[in-house]
Formats: C-alpha cells, structure tokens, sequence
C-alpha cells in the first residue's frame, strides 16, 4: 500500500471525557448566568474567541469558513490569487504618490510632477482593466454569475493593497499559474 495516500490521525490534547463530566459541561454551559456582568464577561470572552479564529484565517493558519464574510467564498479565492500572482501599479500607488508630494514641494520638479501623476493614473487604470478582464475569463470558465458575484469589485480592492499588507496572506507566489479547482 501507498504510505503518502492515507491521512496521518490526528492526535487528541488528552484523555477524553467521561460523559458525566461532559453532560456537566454542557449544562454548565447552557445555564443562564445569574448577572449581567457574568453575561456580559461570557460575551466578551465568545467575541474574543471568535475574533481570534477570525485573524488566525486572515493569517493564512485558519479554515476559508472562518474568514470574514467579505472574504469567504471559491470565487474570491480565485479572485486573490489571481491578483496576488502578478505585480500590480495600483499597489505601487501609494509610495508614487508619496514621492509626488515631496517632489511637488520643489517648483522646478513641476512638470515632472505631472507628468509622473499622468503616467501614474494612466498606467494603473490600464492595468486594473486589464486585471478585470483577466479575472472575468476565469470566473466564467468555473463559476456561473450568481456565484462570482462581488468578486471583481473585491480583486480591484486587493490590487490597491501593498502585497505585504494584504490580508487574507497571499497564498500564491508572483508568476505562480492558478490552481485548477477552486
């Protein structure tokens, strides 16, 4: 038999229960709390849990189903990665912009000021087109319309973000193709 086909077990933390402790647990858990204050704290602490679920994803280490709405979804994965697999000038932008500003504090520098900012939005608005039309061809070869819903508005977003600061992680590399299944 093929070793690398079947699944390693997962392991357990420790022993498991016995159902009396486990029945215990359970109404403890379903008891009403007696104050407001302990309602408040469970929660806060139900909130938090979440919450942490929530950036575990974000960071790549977590489930797709614990991602934000926002986020979740086989269309929009296929939306970040075909994003995240080629260099965009819209995530360039904000750094171009920040040298036009100090390069506009100097009056000599000003034609080269505009036409940096021209070449700048030009540049950026062929290439989110072209990503648009790009990430259009995929969706419609795997999803239907109803299922692809949001995610072109969603990889213009993206395609904003400095790759370093985007969240969910880039779970594909620069040039890498698109998986097939999605």
């Amino acid at each position: 038999m093929n070793d690398a086909a079947e699944p390693t077990p997962q392991r357990k933390g420790g022993p498991t229960r016995s159902r009396k402790e486990a029945e215990a647990a359970r109404k403890a858990q379903m008891k009403r709390p007696l104050t407001r204050k302990e309602q408040a704290e469970r929660e806060r602490r139900r909130r938090a849990a979440a919450r942490d679920k929530q950036r575990e994803a974000l960071m790549g280490g977590g489930s797709t189903a614990d991602l934000p709405a926002r986020d979740r979804g086989p269309a929009k994965a296929l939306a970040r990665d075909v994003v995240d697999r080629r260099r965009t000038v819209a995530e360039f932008m904000l750094p171009i912009l920040v040298l036009i500003l100090v390069m506009s504090f100097f009056p000599a520098l000003s034609s080269v000021v505009f036409t940096l900012w021209t070449v700048t939005i030009f540049a950026t608005i062929i290439d989110e087109v072209w990503l648009l039309i790009s990430l259009k061809r995929e969706l419609k070869k795997r999803f239907t319309k109803s299922e692809s819903r949001g995610a072109l508005l969603y990889a213009v977003l993206r395609s904003t973000q400095i790759r370093r600061m985007r969240l969910p992680k880039p779970a594909i590399a620069v040039g890498q193709p698109l998986p097939e299944h999605y």
